[in-house]
């Protein structure tokens, strides 16, 4: 594209100060701005702010008339099923899996700002005994699932670990994955790609340059999900695999049970083709989005939509009548991820105002105190009300829920908050299989031995245990690797 081309190009679309210094700037700097540009639909973009912009309106609404809990017919909670309930979910889950049926939608492309860290959140070690990895905790999750299948059904699982990361941790994520050997996973089976991005604007919808020839770019957010699954090529390697049902979830909860079968079997049974997995809510002022129904759709509404009245409202039993709080934990068929490319251009999308670095009107790059712009996400959860058969699955959040956002400092969804829940989950399951234990004992359960806490009797009953720190490992497990290779 010529730069009179490029020019009009630009005009035509109101962002005609983006090639502002082409005069200032190498031939290669050009080369490289007009590539940012000519990736780009103008129109598209202005229109994205255009209902980024009609959206955040619509959200400053206090949401309270066509607000509705989920319905009982579309809710179960895991603590309420019987035993025969509970297994039979569970067999149809270990079924799937055995088929090689289950997929897994790892969202994984922050870079841990707000820990400090530097480098992909799944790479970090909140300080368990171990010293394993966000990443290998949840690989060990897999492998530890691959066993169980067979020993339930008779036929080795097989499942793939689709991960997602972003343009600055895709690099980063692949070496570290390699450099462990996969963690025990076949290579073949864990498939890598990378979310999307979306230009940062200036409040009257510029795009800002962040250098003179480089324009100022964000992540898409986890809504960005849909469309990297269809231009990448994913959606059409679940084809090609024969995957059915994706579980999806964000890197940074250290208690999340991976591919789930109980979830899965009951998704299944259900003909689900969209789940969520939900916590109580602690409190009526917990900032943390439901899941409910507006206007007779499900979707996930945040803390700060909701009227004082709605987020304290009750049942006649005690319970928050809007209590199912999202912990970005889903279920998608893949029939349903096909679909989504028909209205994901409909999604929500999510305006947050930023502090923007930005080049001024004399070509001298800025950071600015206040916020000067807005970054424009989708989140994940915004299909939910394009489904057709919707459900929930309550949990225990001690046993499934830990999120990892925030530095020590913050003393709360933290490194320390982290590693104390994995602690506190895993003595629970040594006293549940007769084991004696004290609360100051710091005592980790590798996944590679039990994914849940079963099959934990024979190696604990009886047993006190007093030194701490301690690993309970795996005969697969080695200090450095894994005896057996692959799982």
């Amino acid at each position: 594209m010529s730069y009179e081309k490029l020019k009009d190009y630009l005009t035509y679309h109101g962002q005609e100060h983006l090639i502002k210094y082409w005069l200032d700037i190498s031939d290669n700097e050009r080369e490289q701005l007009a590539g940012e540009i000519r990736k780009l639909d103008l129109g598209e973009m202005n229109e994205i702010f255009r209902r980024s912009m009609e959206s955040t309106q619509l959200i400053l609404e206090k949401q309270d008339n066509d607000l509705k809990p989920i319905p009982q017919t579309h809710y179960e909670s895991v603590s309420s099923l019987s035993q025969s309930k509970f297994e039979e979910y569970e067999r149809i889950g270990f079924e799937e899996i055995s088929k090689g049926n289950v997929g897994v939608l790892l969202l994984a492309g922050g870079q841990a700002t707000r820990l400090g860290f530097g480098h992909p959140k799944g790479m970090y070690d909140v300080g368990l005994p171990s010293h394993k990895s966000l990443f290998q905790i949840q690989a060990e999750r897999i492998c530890r699932l691959h066993r169980m299948s067979e020993e339930k059904t008779g036929k080795y699982g097989k499942i793939t670990w689709y991960i997602m990361t972003s343009e600055h941790t895709m690099g980063p994520t692949v070496r570290f994955f390699k450099d462990h050997s996969y963690f025990g996973l076949n290579e073949d089976d864990i498939v890598f790609f990378e979310q999307g991005t979306l230009p940062c604007f200036d409040f009257d919808g510029k795009i800002i340059l962040d250098e003179k020839y480089h324009l100022s770019s964000a992540p898409d957010g986890n809504g960005g999900l849909y469309r990297a699954l269809k231009s990448q090529g994913i959606l059409d390697d679940i084809k090609r695999r024969g995957v059915e049902h994706l579980h999806a979830h964000s890197v940074d909860n250290i208690l999340i049970k991976v591919a789930d079968p109980v979830f899965i079997g009951y998704c299944k049974s259900k003909n689900a083709d969209c789940a969520a997995k939900v916590v109580q809510k602690s409190s009526p002022s917990e900032p943390v989005g439901v899941v409910c129904r507006v206007n007779g759709h499900y979707k996930v509404v945040e803390y700060s939509e909701l009227t004082d009245e709605a987020a304290e409202r009750k049942n006649p039993d005690g319970r928050l009548t809007f209590s199912a709080g999202n912990i970005c934990n889903h279920y998608f068929s893949a029939d349903f991820l096909n679909k989504i490319s028909d209205f994901e251009k409909k999604l929500k999308l999510h305006l947050a105002k930023k502090k923007i670095p930005f080049v001024d009107s004399l070509g001298i790059k800025q950071k600015p105190t206040l916020p000067n712009g807005i970054k424009i996400e989708k989140f994940i959860f915004d299909v939910f009300e394009f489904a057709e058969n919707f459900i929930c699955l309550e949990v225990d959040r001690d046993v499934e829920f830990s999120a990892l956002k925030n530095s020590d400092e913050a003393k709360k969804d933290c490194p320390s908050t982290a590693r104390e829940d994995v602690l506190r989950l895993h003595r629970k399951y040594i006293r549940q299989a007769g084991g004696i234990i004290a609360d100051d004992i710091e005592l980790e359960i590798s996944p590679l031995l039990s994914y849940g806490g079963e099959d934990l009797k024979e190696l604990v009953e009886n047993e006190v245990f007093a030194i701490s720190p301690f690993h309970l490992k795996s005969m697969h497990e080695t200090t450095n690797g894994y005896k057996n290779g692959n799982h």
